[in-house]
C-alpha cells in the first residue's frame, strides 16, 4: 500500500486507469509522441478517508506558462464567483478593510469583483499566461506556487490575510503540509480559509470517473477535509453544497475555537456515513461502474461509425484525457473535438492525439452526434447550441451512465 500524503496512514488502491498523459498538455503535431506519461491510480486512506492519487505528477509538468484553462470562459462560473465574492464582502468573514488572498487565481475571475470594490487583494498562481490576463483587468497577482515560503513573503509585504480563498486548486496540491504552514503564517488570528472543490460524494453517486486525473490529486469529502484540518492544527467550521462542476462543496476552515462548527458539518458527516464514503463496497461498485461505462461508450461509438453516423467531441477538457486514454478513443471514433480555448485549437489531445478545432467547425456542417466531454456544463452548452438540436443533432453523455439526449 502507498502512504497517505495527509496523515501517513495506509492508502488502499481501488482503481488503476493505467498509463495516462498530463491532462492539459495539448501537443502540436510536431511534438506528438514526446509526452510525459504516468500511472493514474486512485486509493483511499484507511485512517483519514482522504481519496488520493497513488503517483504524483511533478507540478511543473502541469502548471506552467502555457497552462490553457481559463475560468472566465464559462458564464456559469463567472456568475458563481462574482456572486460569492459579493456575498463574502457582505459577510462577517471579511470585516472592515479586509485583505483577500486567492490560491490559484487563474485569470482573475474571482478577484475582479474585489478589485472593482477597491478591496485589498492578491492572487497567487504559477501560470504566467493566465496571470497576465488577470493583471490586464487590474487584479494584483503574484506568479508563484503557493507554499510556506510564498506565504511568508506575502505577509511581510501586505500583512495578514482576513480570508484565504481557493477554488478547484487545493485538491491539485499534494504537499498540503506546506500549504497549511503557509496558511498558518499568512492568515490573521481570526481569519478563515475557504476552499471549494469537486465533492467526492457527488463523484461516487454520479460515477463521474473522469474527475480522476493528474491535476486532481485529492478528491475531498467533509470527513477527509475535517481530518486534514485537524492534522494541521485547524478546524472545519462550515460546509455548503454547490451545484457547479457536477457537485462541489465549499469548506470553511478556521483556527480551533475561533468559530463554532455549524450544524451543516455534523449533518453532512452523517450523510457520508449513510452513503458509505469510507466503505470498500462503495469503491467496488464505483470500479464496476467505470468499466461498464467505458465498455458501453466504446461500443456505442463503434456502432455509430459502422452506421455511417458522424460524431465529434465537444469540450477538450482536462478530464476528457482520462476517458479517451482509458477507453482507447482516438480519431478513428472521434475525428476532432471542438473547443473555445484558443490555446488548445490546432493542437492534439494528450495521448490519443485527437485534433482540437475552433467552435465554428462544429456547425460546418453539424455532426449527427456530439460527445459532450464538458458534461458538467451541459445545461449552459445545450442552451447555447440549440441550432444543433434543431438540425437533428443528438448529444452523447457518459455521466452518470452512457446515454443519448
Amino acid at each position: 500500500m502507498a502512504e497517505c500524503r495527509i496523515c501517513g496512514g495506509e492508502v488502499d488502491e481501488f482503481f488503476d486507469f493505467g498509463r495516462q498523459p498530463v491532462s492539459d498538455s495539448f501537443v502540436t503535431p510536431e511534438t506528438a509522441g514526446n509526452e510525459f506519461f504516468f500511472r493514474l491510480a486512485a486509493g483511499i486512506c484507511t485512517s483519514c478517508t482522504m481519496v488520493q492519487l497513488i503517483e504524483e505528477v511533478p507540478r511543473e509538468q502541469m502548471f506552467h506558462d502555457d497552462y490553457p484553462y481559463r475560468s472566465s470562459t464559462s458564464s456559469v462560473m463567472h456568475r458563481h464567483f462574482e456572486t460569492f465574492a459579493r456575498r463574502l464582502l457582505d459577510s462577517d468573514l471579511a470585516g472592515e478593510d479586509p485583505f483577500i488572498v486567492e490560491i490559484g487565481s487563474n485569470d482573475g475571475t474571482m478577484l475582479k469583483t474585489f478589485q472593482k470594490a477597491g478591496t485589498r487583494h492578491l492572487g497567487v498562481d504559477p501560470s504566467g499566461q493566465v496571470a497576465d490576463f488577470a493583471r490586464a483587468e487590474g487584479v494584483r497577482v503574484r506568479t508563484a506556487f503557493f507554499e510556506e515560503a510564498t506565504a511568508r513573503e506575502i505577509v511581510a509585504e501586505d500583512g495578514p490575510a482576513d480570508v484565504i480563498f481557493s477554488a478547484n486548486t487545493t485538491s491539485h496540491i499534494p504537499y498540503m503540509d506546506s500549504i497549511f504552514r503557509g496558511v498558518d503564517a499568512l492568515l490573521a488570528p481570526g481569519g478563515t480559509l475557504v476552499l471549494e472543490d469537486r465533492y467526492l460524494g457527488s463523484i461516487m453517486e454520479a460515477n463521474a470517473f473522469d474527475q480522476i486525473y493528474d491535476e486532481h490529486f485529492y478528491l475531498f469529502s467533509v470527513s477527509s477535509v475535517g481530518a486534514m484540518a485537524r492534522t494541521f492544527g485547524f478546524e472545519l467550521v462550515d460546509v455548503e453544497p454547490l451545484a457547479v462542476h457536477g457537485g462541489s462543496m465549499r469548506y470553511t476552515i478556521a483556527r480551533p475555537g475561533v468559530r463554532p462548527p455549524t450544524a451543516a458539518v455534523a449533518g453532512l458527516l452523517e450523510q457520508e456515513r449513510t452513503q458509505g464514503l469510507a466503505s470498500p463496497q462503495t469503491y467496488r461498485r464505483f470500479t464496476e461502474g467505470v468499466e461498464r461505462s467505458c465498455a458501453e461508450l466504446v461500443r456505442l461509438l463503434q456502432d455509430l461509425r459502422a452506421q455511417g453516423r458522424t460524431v465529434v467531441g465537444y469540450g477538450a477538457t482536462a478530464k476528457s484525457a482520462t476517458v479517451i486514454n482509458y477507453c482507447g478513443i482516438g480519431p478513428e471514433l472521434v475525428p476532432f473535438i471542438c473547443d473555445s480555448t484558443p490555446a488548445k485549437q490546432g493542437r492534439l489531445t494528450p495521448g490519443m492525439h485527437i485534433p482540437v478545432r475552433p467552435p465554428e467547425e462544429f456547425s460546418s456542417p453539424y455532426p449527427d452526434y456530439a460527445l459532450l466531454f464538458a458534461w458538467n456544463h451541459a445545461e449552459e452548452i445545450m442552451a447555447k447550441e440549440q441550432a444543433f438540436r434543431a438540425a437533428g443533432g443528438r448529444w452523447i453523455l457518459y455521466v452518470p451512465e452512457v446515454h443519448i439526449v
